[in-house]
């Protein structure tokens, strides 16, 4: 992910402390999760449904998760019962709680990408590298010692840190309307960062629910993976910016998976396609020279990346060369293990 300087509002200059609550709205409570890993956290947000609520991407499963959660619902959530879970989209950080929900009586919600995805991968444990992720590692170019380092460790599995998730949930599609929290809410769904990737425009006041979709400070992580090798998420995440926009306004409160809850959603996602433009027209002048994805990322991040965020650059550089190599503006061509790009 990159820092962008925005002309949004935030209206809180500090998120509540880990495992606490904060209104936002009326019978809307902010919640920040503690993460461990370089984005140090996720927002969460609990929704006031009466005789109980509703969570929006409650976490990563893991001990400290659960047991903020078991706080919280004895304190700011008054002992009343989660109904429901909604999820925006399959990430560990945002799925992660749902299945320890659905053990305790709560539905899940959520697209089906999220949900069939996640259900696989949570199924699918590797106690070491599976051949297809290392011909991906090396086909990008990755380091030879950061790849010799990781064959040595166990690969991270789904499962770690996201509860098994019971068969059966409701889907969410495109256009629909749903009430949740006392407010009726049109689902969009965005790309790009996650495949079907929900989101919710309240119609009775200003509130949007953006995941990491919709972000103020940073831009989401938009990259290549060994599951689709040769996917071009770059064209969807601008393709679901344009489709969005109509829908902004800049008095709207955007509520976002990370970071800080803003105002001045039409601005922002003009900035989000402006800043992967740049960064292809840096990148564009990069590969006068053949390159690497992993030869790319001084252009691309312009700063140092270390070793908590170099498996997300690498799958970020690889974006962003596939969308030059689709628009024809490079060519791609195998030099031993790896793919090498050269514009044109």
């Amino acid at each position: 992910m990159s820092r962008e300087t925005t002309r949004i509002v935030t209206p809180w200059p500090e998120p509540p402390e880990d495992g606490t609550a904060r209104e936002v709205a009326e019978g809307v409570l902010w919640v920040r999760l503690a993460l461990p890993m370089a984005l140090d956290h996720v927002n969460a947000y609990a929704l006031d449904d009466g005789d109980g609520w509703t969570l929006l991407d409650p976490g990563l499963h893991d001990a400290r998760t659960v047991g903020h959660w078991e706080a919280l619902l004895a304190g700011p959530l008054a002992g009343r019962p989660v109904w429901r879970v909604v999820v925006t989209h399959h990430h560990p950080d945002h799925i992660g709680m749902a299945g320890w929900f659905q053990r305790r009586g709560a539905e899940l919600w959520t697209t089906r990408t999220a949900y069939v995805t996640a259900r696989m991968l949570v199924l699918d444990e590797q106690e070491s590298w599976p051949d297809e992720t290392v011909a991906h590692y090396r086909g990008a170019g990755m380091d030879a010692a950061v790849l010799a380092e990781r064959l040595a460790q166990r690969p991270f599995n789904f499962a770690d840190s996201v509860a098994p998730l019971r068969l059966g949930y409701r889907r969410l599609v495109e256009g629909e309307r749903v009430r949740l929290g006392g407010r009726d809410w049109d689902v969009r769904m965005g790309d790009g960062h996650a495949p079907e990737h929900a989101t919710f425009w309240s119609r009775d006041d200003d509130l949007v629910l953006g995941g990491d979709q919709l972000l103020g400070s940073i831009t989401p992580n938009i990259g290549v993976y060994p599951t689709e090798p040769l996917a071009d998420p770059l064209a969807e995440w601008i393709a679901a910016c344009r489709r969005l926009a109509p829908h902004a306004r800049a008095d709207q409160l955007v509520l976002p998976g990370h970071r800080l809850p803003f105002r001045g959603l039409p601005d922002r996602l003009a900035q989000f396609e402006a800043h992967h433009e740049r960064a292809l027209a840096r990148l564009h002048a990069h590969l006068a020279e053949p390159r690497t994805a992993a030869e790319c990322f001084p252009p691309l991040f312009r700063r140092r990346i270390g070793a908590g965020e170099y498996g997300l650059a690498l799958g970020e550089a690889l974006a962003h060369c596939h969308r030059l190599w689709y628009a024809g503006r490079a060519t791609r061509e195998r030099r031993g293990d790896a793919w090498v790009f050269a514009a044109r």
